[in-house]
């Protein structure tokens, strides 16, 4: 068994690409399910062809979906946090909290959200 990819639910899908792609991902493709839905499939550049992550926006659908008290985060790591946050704050994106460790030698960590709301965690990694 191995994990395929993640998949939530978008309102505006140029919106969520431009924040996938301020992280780094890249869009792999796009496919319409039938008149109902569009999915797009992002991936990191080491990823090759593979999607890790699908996002389907609704046709249609004007109001934010409730993301319930289960979903946590998903989370990339990057080898510069800095100049990660420094490139996001140029786009709009900032972190809910300055970067931190949750244990002493931990890597530095931080989270953003996603247009629709979905925590992000970056995790400083060289």
């Amino acid at each position: 068994m191995s994990l395929v990819h993640t998949c939530y639910r978008i309102l505006e899908i140029d919106r969520s690409v431009a924040f996938y792609r301020a992280l780094g991902f890249e869009e792999k493709g796009r496919m319409p399910i039938r008149d109902e839905a569009t999915n797009v499939f992002m991936g990191l550049p080491e990823d090759g062809d593979e999607p890790r992550l699908e996002l389907t926006c609704n046709n249609g659908r004007t109001e934010p979906y409730e993301l319930g008290t289960g979903y946590g985060h998903i989370a990339v790591s990057t080898p510069d946090l800095d100049d990660t946050l420094q490139r996001l704050s140029a786009q709009g994106i900032e972190p809910e909290r300055a970067p931190y460790t949750v244990r002493e030698g931990g890597s530095r960590l931080c989270f953003v959200r996603d247009p629709d709301g979905y925590r992000i965690e970056l995790i400083e990694r060289s």
